[in-house]
């Protein structure tokens, strides 16, 4: 998507909020879940990844960025303790999606790898109320005029109209609501991954098809305002910046410009740390800065973590 985010909120039908909703910057902010007692953690997390898990003098970004994701998930696990329906959780990998909706008179398609997508026994519940909800009735979506707002997306036939949240999922699997989505932008070479704003982008879509796909799963094709808003989430990052976001499925009816919207929260271009020092560099014999990792951000791995914890806490 060229246009990245705003061109996604257009063929997603979707009212853009900035920062973190409320529900999720609250658990940030409760001193009393003790999320800073795990900051040392995610210290020696980052620095596990960047400079120890490997016997290269710097490790590639394809190798330290799954790393630090595994990293970061293994800490986030630790709060099971704490909050037991955090065990009621599944990591799945190489997961499909398919999703179809008509936006005046286009028909369009999702589909593809979704990224690594984390489900749970239950949803998350919604974020944004119903009057904030049917507030979005007054909002009016942007327009590319006189650039089609489909300019760079692949045209195919279409044989068959699919809603599938996920081919590795059978039925009865227990864990069957989506809950965050998770996209490594692991290239080494740069102009082989995302760009931030194509990752958002990217992130909204995915996050688009998993709720849409779901809500036809349980509540049929037919256009509507949905009772039950479907949340879904999605963490993008190329092993040190971050991006984060959650999105709320209010509406099935999708056609017209008209009518509710559905709504996003986005927390762009969050760092993890500032620099990772893989190698010191020395001067006339002198250390003049030492390898280890500098500007770590907790804030950072505060939301990681409470995105994981929402609908938990």
């Amino acid at each position: 998507l060229f246009p990245g985010v705003r061109q996604a909120q257009w063929l997603t039908k979707t009212k853009l909020v900035e920062g973190l909703p409320p529900a999720v910057q609250g658990i940030v902010d409760n001193p009393a879940l003790g999320l800073q007692e795990l900051e040392e953690r995610a210290k020696h997390a980052v620095s596990h990844a960047r400079l120890w898990d490997t016997a290269q003098v710097a490790p590639r970004r394809e190798q330290y960025c799954p790393v630090l994701f595994e990293n970061l998930i293994h800490i986030c696990r630790l709060m099971s303790g704490k909050y037991p329906s955090l065990s009621k959780r599944m990591l799945a990998r190489n997961c499909r999606i398919a999703a179809t909706w008509e936006r005046e008179s286009i028909l369009l398609q999702v589909r593809g790898l979704s990224g690594i997508l984390m489900n749970s026994m239950t949803p998350i519940p919604p974020v944004a109320s119903k009057e904030e909800v049917l507030a979005t009735k007054e909002h009016v979506l942007e327009t590319f005029y006189p650039i089609a707002p489909t300019i760079d997306l692949q045209e195919v036939n279409v044989y068959k109209e699919l809603n599938d949240t996920g081919q590795c999922f059978g039925d009865g699997y227990p864990y069957s609501h989506p809950h965050t989505l998770f996209f490594l932008e692991s290239a080494n070479v740069r102009t082989n991954r995302f760009r931030p704003e194509q990752l958002r982008a990217k992130m909204l879509m995915f996050a688009f098809g998993n709720a849409l796909a779901k809500a036809k799963a349980l509540h049929g094709d037919d256009p509507k305002v949905l009772e039950q808003p479907v949340v879904v989430q999605s963490i993008g990052t190329d092993g040190q910046l971050f991006q984060f976001m959650v999105f709320q499925l209010n509406t099935t009816d999708l056609v017209s410009n008209d009518g509710v919207k559905n709504l996003v929260w986005i927390d762009s271009d969050q760092n993890l740390y500032e620099k990772a020092q893989c190698v010191p560099e020395v001067k006339k014999r002198v250390v003049t800065k030492p390898a280890g990792i500098s500007g770590f951000q907790p804030d950072t791995f505060k939301k990681f973590l409470a995105l994981y914890l929402h609908g938990t806490v």
